[in-house]
């Protein structure tokens, strides 16, 4: 695996790699690899003749600078994790990306303004700045993204219709540890207390699932909110029943032929997200 720094650089490496073989596949991250990571590019591996991976900490997508501060960094275990299955891996700076303020603004209706998009505002805004750079740089044929940062993955999949992006946004399933607690870098930040009672949160959205059946959309939300306002380990930020293509709001399960419960949390000061397929 070769490590590259520099936009150009990487362009380069990109032209030289891509006369050996016709397809590459591209997994952006943060950094802070776990097995969820892994799966991505264990996946873009099995697809691809060429893996590019990127580790950057994308300030502009951050709206709160202590969660930025705080969140895990640990390059030299992410460069073992990943050098088995890469054959390049873009470690930028912040200068290197953004040697001017970034002024792209870009809309997504009101996919960017539920759910993370009202808690977090400017946030899909930074992400999408972050990662159609990446996409230019890279210029891969396949592009992979976790479930569970699922309206991300929706956006990013409207970011590449409206630009008529060639590429291919490869979804891949949510992975867990054995409580069913979904892998991300920031469990690392919980205490052991914390992470005991963590998997709550999975635990929550199955038994949610479960009651489809007997329960309108809008008394599932409900009974999710009592769950978690009933935990004093828990504060909650948003729980919501939503069309997956659209992210509206459903309150008849007609309303969508695949309908997402996602949640939003706090746990030991520490904001955890998560959903579920309803229908």
């Amino acid at each position: 695996m070769e490590i590259i720094y520099t936009q150009s650089a990487l362009k380069e490496k990109r032209n030289e790699l891509k006369e050996k073989s016709s397809q590459i596949g591209f997994v952006p991250t943060m950094g802070a690899l776990h097995k969820g990571h892994l799966q991505l590019i264990k996946q873009a591996r099995e697809e691809n003749g060429i893996v590019v991976c990127s580790i950057f900490v994308n300030p502009i997508q951050f709206n709160n600078q202590t969660d930025l501060e705080r969140y895990p960094r640990n390059p030299e275990n992410d460069i073992e994790l990943l050098n088995p299955y890469c054959d390049v891996l873009f470690m930028p700076s912040v200068q290197e990306m953004y040697p001017n303020p970034p002024n792209e603004t870009y809309h997504f209706g009101t996919l960017e303004t539920v759910m993370e998009g009202h808690f977090r505002p400017g946030h899909f805004n930074g992400v999408a700045v972050v990662v159609k750079r990446l996409f230019d740089i890279v210029l891969p044929d396949n592009a992979y993204f976790g479930k569970k940062d699922f309206q991300q993955l929706t956006i990013i999949r409207k970011l590449a219709a409206d630009y008529n992006l060639k590429i291919k946004i490869q979804a891949v399933d949510t992975v867990r540890e054995d409580d069913g607690l979904a892998m991300s870098s920031r469990n690392s930040l919980l205490s052991p207390q914390a992470r005991n009672v963590a998997p709550f949160i999975w635990q929550t959205l199955q038994q949610a699932k479960s009651l489809k059946k007997e329960k309108s959309p809008p008394e599932i939300k409900k009974w999710v909110e009592d769950q978690f306002n009933k935990n004093k380990f828990f504060t909650l930020e948003y729980a919501q029943l939503v069309n997956a293509e659209t992210l509206e709001e459903v309150t008849q399960y007609n309303q969508a032929e695949n309908s997402v419960l996602c949640v939003a949390v706090w746990l030991d000061n520490v904001r955890l997200i998560d959903n579920i397929n309803i229908v």
